[in-house]
């Protein structure tokens, strides 16, 4: 990250930052805040470090004493944006423990510990907290349980932070995208024998301005939820 003296820039991180979507945040955010790029692969990370007020920060979400020491490392946090997700396809017949675990950990378990450990400076800075949801958090997706009940409960995790932090200044938001252009989409397309349709699919750019969106909202307000729906719903 370029090092700016003084800068009063806010500060935002993002994790999921090496995925389609959590890859078009940090572009966007990066133009006015100073991004802690946060994800696994300390490879797949590293080009993030050359942008202009991006610093790329190597880290497995699911370890709770990292999350802990990384998390004790800030000093300000103005916007939380949480993008990193898994996906497989499974029926409840098929779903094993491990699998529930798995994929509650990091939809579920990880954002909810990350914004516990930062909430202190979000309050500091009536600082925004974005979960990026899914339309699986709404509607069941049959053969994709385990995600989909992992979306819906994060909705109830954003959903309960708003109503306990509204008090203490904190704005929380759900972005829910439809079907959207990445690499996850596209495993998940390619294990159901579906043909994969970028055309038809949301830009990860889109789903950017979205959080975008509520990330400028005015000090009178906050955005809620914003769901982003492709142009032509997939049938």
């Amino acid at each position: 990250m370029s090092e700016r003296p003084g800068s009063a820039r806010p500060v935002a991180l993002v994790t999921g930052a090496t995925g389609g979507i959590g890859r078009a945040v940090v572009d966007d955010l990066a133009a006015d805040h100073e991004v802690l790029a946060v994800g696994r692969n300390a490879e797949a990370i590293a080009d993030l470090d050359a942008l202009p007020g991006v610093r790329a920060v190597p880290l497995d979400l699911t370890d709770d004493a990292a999350l802990i020491a990384f998390a004790e490392t800030l000093d300000r946090l103005d916007v939380l944006v949480h993008a990193a997700a898994v996906a497989t396809q499974f029926s409840v017949a098929d779903a094993d423990a491990g699998e529930w675990r798995r994929q509650y950990d990091v939809n579920v378990v990880a954002p909810a510990l990350l914004t516990r450990l930062t909430l202190p400076l979000l309050r500091a800075s009536s600082g925004r907290v974005i979960f990026i949801n899914s339309g699986a958090g709404t509607r069941a997706v049959p053969g994709s349980v385990v995600y989909s009940a992992t979306k819906f409960a994060l909705r109830a995790v954003a959903d309960s932070l708003r109503a306990e932090e509204a008090d203490a200044g904190v704005r929380v938001s759900t972005v829910a995208p439809g079907p959207t252009d990445t690499e996850m989409a596209r495993s998940l397309g390619s294990a159901s024998g579906r043909p994969y349709e970028p055309s038809r699919l949301i830009r990860p750019a889109s789903v950017a301005a979205a959080v975008r969106l509520v990330v400028d909202a005015g000090d009178d307000t906050q955005i809620t939820e914003v769901a982003v729906r492709p142009r032509r719903e997939l049938s």
